[in-house]
């Protein structure tokens, strides 16, 4: 789970690379961008403090030049699918950026992508928010708050720390409960039986006084009797 401000390489200056990269700036963060085109390096603004780096996003040079082996998560945003997932696998297993996000085009694809673990927005639903969430998963984001505003409903992935246990855990009475779990592309709803994996994207309703709580849960790898979590058998 990433903590504070991070560098942040971002692979394709097109609409959602340079919204991205104008966003975790904002936020605090450190970025370098990549893209073989120095005219896309126009839709940053003038005074963006980022690196902008002309280069691919497969060639261990120019994501050397971009910070990579100092990066703590890593988008590839190009208009190509296999650009993009050949970019991912290479800062998964060659600098060891576990925060990783493709954009992929093609759902089929996308499928098997998320069976390796490898985070993937396929382009119907592409949006620098859904990129956000899957990058930055220590941020929990609303995607429904009810009228009273005290529950919402947030997407998270599953932090590392979770895998081998059962998810049944995360459960706080009253507070918080897991409603599904999207795993390998495929939703499910039979929380209570399933132990945690790699890449799990869980779908909550949590009270908003509780997400504080939600946070601490998930990230000590806890659940909320400090025990542990039951081990997969």
């Amino acid at each position: 789970m990433l903590h504070g401000a991070v560098h942040v390489v971002i692979v394709g200056c097109g609409r959602v690379g340079s919204g991205l990269a104008v966003q975790l700036v904002s936020r605090g963060h450190t970025v370098s961008i990549i893209d073989k085109s120095a005219r896309a390096f126009r839709r940053l603004p003038p005074s963006w403090p980022g690196t902008a780096v002309l280069g691919s996003g497969f060639d261990r040079d120019d994501l050397d030049r971009a910070g990579a082996a100092d990066a703590g998560a890593l988008a590839a945003v190009t208009s190509g699918d296999n650009s993009n997932i050949l970019t991912a696998r290479i800062a998964r297993e060659n600098y060891g950026i576990h925060n990783v996000v493709a954009r992929i085009y093609d759902p089929r694809r996308a499928e098997i992508y998320q069976r390796l673990g490898i985070p993937t927005v396929a382009t119907v639903t592409w949006t620098i928010d859904q990129v956000l969430r899957r990058l930055m998963p220590e941020s929990v984001v609303g995607e429904w708050t009810d009228a009273t505003g005290h529950l919402v409903l947030v997407e998270r992935v599953l932090p590392e720390s979770w895998a081998g246990k059962s998810l049944r855990d995360l459960g706080m009475k009253g507070r918080l409960n897991v409603v599904a779990v999207t795993r390998a592309g495929v939703p499910r709803l039979d929380v209570a039986e399933l132990v945690g994996q790699e890449g799990d994207v869980l779908h909550v309703a949590v009270m908003k006084d509780a997400v504080e709580d939600f946070e601490g849960v998930l990230g000590d790898g806890l659940g909320p009797d400090g025990a542990g979590g039951r081990a997969a058998p």
